[in-house]
């Protein structure tokens, strides 16, 4: 993965921020929409974020583990 540990920051900062946008989109759906619309959505945005966090995150962590969130593992 990254080596290069200010790089390494930089996408671990930009990962938490997509991650946050995909949260409040969730959120907003769920508000708007109908309950099956929301569940639909939650569920393909379930898809995007677990390679996210599989395929990124954990490997980038793994390498640079100071930068993992206090709460990652929870």
């Amino acid at each position: 993965m990254i080596s290069n540990s200010t790089l390494a920051k930089e996408i671990s900062d930009l990962m938490h921020d997509i991650f946050q946008r995909l949260d409040e989109s969730v959120a907003s759906v769920s508000q708007i929409c109908s309950p099956e619309e929301a569940d639909e959505y939650s569920k393909a945005v379930g898809r995007i974020v677990c390679p996210i966090v599989m395929e990124v995150m954990e490997p980038l962590y793994e390498r640079h583990p100071a930068l993992k969130p206090p709460n990652w593992d929870d």
